[in-house]
């Protein structure tokens, strides 16, 4: 039940935006009339404004029905006139115009109409006698209505759902409350919110639940209906005026208040002319409360005014007291406050200090670290170029010894050893580069545009401009010295940069410092 209200107490707050979604949708639909519509084309379009308005605001679905009255007679297509009288009817006996809705309903003759208007036919008679006995009563009216009623179920199939809630309304009428329970609790389980007769059955089993004094089973169901009809922008509805009457008769003048408020906003907007005249009995009752329970609350407001007035009495006094011992620690808050306020300003001046000594401990920890494996690999290194050289002089000895110039002549004018070591000096880089950072490349790429993220050929590690860029990590921001390490012209590395640079997701004036912070960590020795 919680539930349910909280979703009735949503819907009526946000009411105001179910209705412009429901003109939107309306706007939409007459964007997309074509100047050359045919006349039944455009008798169609009229027809669909006429459903969309017909329980929303009566007045526009008056105007569009209209228009397709002289359209039919245009035509000279007995059909369309006879459908769209039977819709003009309908619209005059709920906005109160009985008198010409009788008039058009006399002047069809129903011998004459077409098979399938039939159920139309009843439908609108039926409730012509419904609207038209809402404030009256009338024992021949109500005969009316049960003759209507059993007419358009003779002629409605028995499977389709009109035929089914009619039956159920019958069976009410009939006292068989019962048995109309159990139908409308089946067709409830098949049925949607958004479906346009989900407040139709909720609303006859909230009737039924009054009729057998299931008060909380009223409200719930009362209450589904009317949120339904507020979701779907249903102006013409009962349900809302039936549940004002619950939350009136538990005491809950508040709420019933507020219900009926939002009934006849919809009545008015409408134009339903017998919900109006059904609400402004409900609300000449709830109204008479609510003011009544306002002057109480009025009533207890001003003998709230006169404590609040004697307590304001005692606190005057009270302050007058307070002031003084006020004023004689007034020197000592003074003085504590600068003093808090020096504290504060050491307090500032440490926690920078201390994330400045982080900062520089993170750095120098790092530094050591790269340090200690950088010195490692170049002793590895020194010894490896050390036996490298020695064998190369063991070879060039050997060589000069048998007397073998010329191939002394082409090892020493051959670039493949210098080649052969320079890609293996670029791998060692890049292996021990990799054991530092592991992550490099993945960080590095995520600092670039989706698309322009460097992938890494089989068998590589690092690429030049990943080099470059590691290098920069390492702390070699020189673009000499980087050219002179990788063997390029230092406009290629200029190039290389500068294209990284407006590669970035980041702002590029600090993409290199974003670089110089990957994988910044305090290692462990």
């Amino acid at each position: 039940m919680d539930s349910i209200f909280d979703k009735l107490n949503d819907a009526l707050k946000n009411k105001q935006q179910y209705v412009l979604l429901k003109e939107e949708r309306i706007v939409n639909f007459k964007k997309i009339k074509s100047v050359d519509l045919s006349k039944e084309q455009e008798y169609n379009y009229n027809k669909t404004l006429y459903t969309e308005y017909q329980k929303f605001n009566s007045d526009s679905a008056i105007l569009y029905v209209k228009k397709n009255l002289l359209i039919s007679k245009e035509l000279k297509n007995k059909y369309l006139l006879d459908l769209a009288q039977l819709q003009l009817a309908n619209l005059y006996s709920s906005s109160g115009k009985y008198r010409e809705s009788e008039s058009i309903l006399r002047s069809i003759t129903k011998k004459a109409l077409d098979k399938s208007l039939l159920p139309y036919y009843y439908l609108v008679y039926k409730e012509f006698f419904e609207h038209y006995n809402a404030n009256s009563n009338s024992k021949e009216h109500i005969d009316q209505i049960i003759k209507y009623r059993d007419s358009l179920l003779g002629v409605l199939q028995p499977n389709s759902l009109n035929y089914k809630i009619n039956q159920i309304q019958k069976n009410i009428f009939t006292k068989k409350g019962t048995l109309a329970e159990k139908q409308l609790l089946i067709l409830l389980k098949d049925t949607k919110l958004e479906d346009s007769q989900y407040a139709m059955i909720t609303y006859l089993l909230g009737y039924i639940y009054e009729s057998k004094n299931q008060l909380e089973l009223r409200k719930k169901y009362f209450a589904l209906s009317a949120t339904a009809d507020i979701k779907n922008a249903i102006k013409d509805n009962a349900s809302l005026q039936e549940l004002a009457l619950v939350f009136y008769e538990i005491g809950d003048v508040d709420m019933a208040y507020k219900l009926t408020q939002s009934a006849i906003e919809d009545a008015l907007y409408c134009n339903v002319q017998f919900r109006t005249l059904l609400m402004s009995e409900v609300y000449s009752i709830i109204n008479t409360a609510y003011l009544e329970r306002e002057a109480q609350r009025k009533n207890e407001l001003q003998f709230y005014l006169v404590c609040i007035s004697l307590l304001s009495g005692f606190l005057i006094v009270a302050v007058i007291y307070v002031y003084k011992q006020m004023k004689k620690v007034s020197r000592i808050r003074e003085e504590l406050f600068k003093t808090s306020e020096k504290l504060a300003e050491l307090n500032k001046d440490i926690t920078k200090t201390n994330n400045q000594l982080q900062e520089r401990n993170a750095q120098l920890s790092e530094s050591n670290h790269i340090k200690e494996e950088y010195i490692a690999h170049f002793f590895n290194l020194c010894s490896s170029y050390i036996n490298k050289l020695e064998n190369y002089r063991i070879i060039l000895n050997k060589k000069a010894a048998v007397k073998q110039f010329d191939d002394i002549y082409k090892m020493l004018k051959s670039t493949t050893l210098v080649e052969k070591e320079l890609e293996e000096l670029y791998e060692n880089f890049d292996v021990i580069f990799l054991n530092l950072y592991p992550t490099f490349v993945k960080d590095f790429n995520a600092l670039l545009i989706k698309d322009e993220q460097i992938v890494l050929k089989q068998g590589e590690l690092l690429n030049t401009e990943l080099r470059i860029f590691a290098l920069i990590r390492l702390g070699i921001s020189d673009s000499v010295k980087i050219a002179a390490f990788l063997r390029y012209s230092l406009s290629t590395i200029y190039n290389y940069r500068t294209r990284a640079r407006n590669k970035a997701v980041i702002d590029r004036n600090n993409f290199e410092e974003t670089v110089m912070k990957i994988g910044l960590v305090a290692f462990k020795s």
